[in-house]
């Protein structure tokens, strides 16, 4: 939204609730990062029994992109359609996918995506090719690639938002090291929504930021119907902006929480929430990390390269969608220790992240109206239970045997060693879903231009809108 306002003659304020993330060693260092968990400041929420957990969001220019692992996928060309799982439906968007296409080309020009089409099997139809060549495999990841094609499957190169320039690397900007997943890159290569979007804008005369800014509440005027002004909180005291156009991108999780904390007269239950939709079908996606364990030396540096769609809508034993299938950033034995008992050696860790190939699992989460975020004094509280998960589970079993039929996944302890972790209700970084866009203002927030229904100058520009979740990064 701001890269594509910033020339336009407008006078822009973006109000940010952080400050720029501090380019510092701690960037690339994995027990602060990982560890310490050093660049998630967010505040605290509660779960549906009133426990604290952190959830693993920062508040900086740029969001969590500035931590994101840069994969940059579309969504298939079926996911805005009705799609029927084994838990249930994922419905209709009110738009299709062809109506977002030129929209997913710009937007993968601006953030450096290399990639290559015509490999995914699930593949949606693109206008252009990737801005940008494919990043190439490294050697363990080349051979599991070519024993996967051998084996009948359909790995693909990642499409990854980096500055990275292979043909001449003394001028790449990125330089293809293993503190890109998680991370926050010292060397501005990643391409997140800071460097390349917010940065540049603050360059013109028009567009101006203020840092460490707590939007609080939307306060609308007499007849309800547009935002007066926004209350936030400045240097611990309270100030008021007016704008003919005001557009919330805080994320799935705060953006509802400010509709919720925006009530007045007219808006009891949080403003625009004529629906009852406000903060309602939150997902997050069925997230699985998988750690396959070699014999052989896995020496790869840059190895978040490949992913596998083969079984994205399911296959000949099962007609219904299961996920997708990605390599994640390489593992050290620091970022093992997070996971592992106390008691574990740390040559044992060692040997394990030597000889590791790490795997990321999505899975469709469904729309459900009791998964939602609300206020409870003071707190978030975020109700989540999950859902649609036999395809998922079938999916990271038939993957696992897969990968043990794979000579480059063979294992050092008893054939056979996996070490599984499912993502908890902290990991929020793929949320989306609690202020759902359609045509109907009884069953939904945002119009199809993100518009609040009710408040004739709102909009809102994140995952919010989703309708569903798909299976791939949002």
């Amino acid at each position: 939204m701001l890269d594509t306002l910033k020339n336009s003659g407008k006078i822009i304020l973006v109000l940010e609730r952080g400050s720029f993330l501090p380019k510092e060693k701690a960037n690339w260092n994995t027990i602060e990062v990982f560890q310490k968990d050093r660049y998630h400041n967010s505040e605290k929420f509660i779960d549906d029994k009133g426990k604290e957990f952190k959830p693993g969001m920062g508040y900086w220019v740029g969001g969590n992109t500035k931590v994101y692992g840069a994969a940059l996928f579309r969504l298939r060309e079926r996911d805005f359609e009705t799609i029927h799982h084994t838990g249930g439906i994922s419905p209709e968007w009110p738009l299709t996918y062809h109506d977002l296409e030129p929209y997913y080309t710009r937007a993968e020009k601006l953030y450096n995506v290399h990639g290559k089409k015509g490999i995914d099997p699930s593949e949606p139809f693109m206008s252009e090719e990737y801005p940008n060549d494919p990043i190439s495999h490294e050697p363990v990841i080349q051979e599991l690639h070519d024993d996967l094609k051998n084996r009948g499957y359909n790995p693909f190169y990642i499409p990854l938002g980096v500055k990275l320039n292979e043909k001449d690397t003394l001028i790449s900007e990125c330089i293809r090291c293993d503190t890109c997943e998680g991370f926050p890159c010292l060397i501005d290569a990643n391409a997140d929504a800071d460097i390349n979007c917010v940065r540049p804008a603050i360059k013109n005369s028009n567009v101006s930021l203020i840092k460490d800014a707590k939007v609080t509440r939307f306060i609308t005027n007499a007849t309800d119907n547009i935002i007066e002004s926004v209350e936030v909180e400045v240097e611990g005291k309270k100030q008021f902006f007016k704008g003919d156009i005001v557009v919330a991108s805080c994320g799935a999780i705060k953006s509802a929480i400010l509709f919720l904390k925006s009530v007045n007269d007219k808006h009891l239950d949080g403003l625009a929430n004529k629906s009852g939709q406000v903060g309602r079908n939150f997902m997050k996606h069925q997230n699985a990390a998988i750690l396959a364990i070699s014999r052989k030396l896995n020496n790869s540096v840059f190895q978040k390269t490949m992913a596998v769609n083969d079984f994205y809508f399911g296959d000949k034993d099962f007609g219904f969608p299961m996920g997708h299938i990605q390599l994640l950033g390489k593992s050290n034995k620091d970022m093992l220790a997070a996971d592992a008992p106390k008691f574990a050696p740390g040559f044992v860790l060692d040997k394990m992240a030597e000889h590791s190939i790490n795997w990321w699992m999505t899975g469709e989460d469904l729309p459900d109206p009791d998964n939602r975020v609300t206020v409870k004094g003071d707190n978030v509280q975020l109700f989540y239970k999950d859902n649609n998960q036999q395809g998922f589970e079938r999916m990271k079993k038939k993957w696992k045997n897969i990968l043990e039929e794979c000579e480059v996944c063979d294992t050092i302890i008893d054939h056979k060693l996996y070490l599984g972790k499912d993502i908890p209700l902290a990991g929020v970084a793929h949320q989306n879903g609690t202020l759902r866009f359609g045509t109907d203002p009884l069953t939904s927030v945002l119009d199809i231009n993100c518009k609040a229904h009710e408040i004739d100058n709102l909009y809102v520009v994140d995952g919010s809108f989703f309708v569903s979740s798909g299976a791939v990064n949002p």
